[in-house]
């Protein structure tokens, strides 16, 4: 049980500065305009489910999409990583106001739309499962049976339990936008965001310096 906690506190330490739920939650402000508390709430759940859902299938059949296309893991982990590090400079150096200036540029296009559009696009996708977090889980899917560290059935049930809470986690920052917005404020959410990029940036040099190392491993 203890090393179920400690895969899955690795994982959501990994994933969550990704994923970051807190900025998810400027973007439902701007695109629930003349929305009902009732439809709110049912956009954040179903986002929720299809995180879950994207999250699941990238780590379970990302492999298989790698090997269909003949793409390899130094190949994806640099590629990842350029991604990761550059969605980090965004969340960084913000050129517009971070959250906000998504949802300013969206707003008039999303309303004239089915409300239901936006629990998966943008929401979830790119807004939480975005393709930094998806070459993350497909990564990590591909080189986690190697950690000897913890038994194999751990290693193959964390995920689930670590994509969950992520879910959880954002359907309760959605359902929770209102007050979340009024308790830290624009400039509180920025903060957060400029934090999560700088690891978002470490985490993503990281993972181009892993994948360069593995590939000069390779044709040595």
């Amino acid at each position: 049980m203890l090393e179920l906690f400690q895969v899955i506190g690795v994982g959501l330490a990994i994933l969550l500065p990704l994923a970051n739920p807190i900025t998810a939650v400027a973007l439902l402000l701007g695109l629930s305009q003349g929305m009902t508390t009732k439809q709110i709430n049912h956009e954040a759940l179903m986002a929720a489910i299809y995180v879950f859902i994207i999250m699941i299938v990238a780590f379970y059949g990302g492999q298989l999409v790698m090997n269909t296309l003949g793409i390899s893991i130094p190949g994806l982990r640099i590629a990842g990583g350029l991604i990761v590090t550059f969605i980090g400079f965004q969340m960084l150096f913000p050129t517009k106001e971070i959250g906000f200036d998504i949802t300013k540029s969206t707003v008039a296009e999303l309303q004239t739309q089915n409300k239901d559009s936006i629990a998966f696009i943008p929401l979830a996708m790119p807004g939480t499962a975005g393709p930094g977090t998806i070459a993350m889980i497909i990564s990590s899917a591909s080189t986690i049976q190697t950690q000897a560290t913890f038994s194999p059935i751990i290693l193959k049930i964390a995920p689930i339990f670590i994509f969950l809470t992520i879910s959880i986690l954002l359907w309760l920052c959605l359902r929770s936008a209102n007050t979340i917005m009024k308790w830290i404020g624009k400039g509180g959410v920025e903060a957060i965001s400029r934090l999560m990029g700088f690891l978002l940036v470490c985490m993503g040099v990281q993972f181009v310096i892993n994948g360069v190392l593995e590939l000069i491993a390779t044709h040595s």
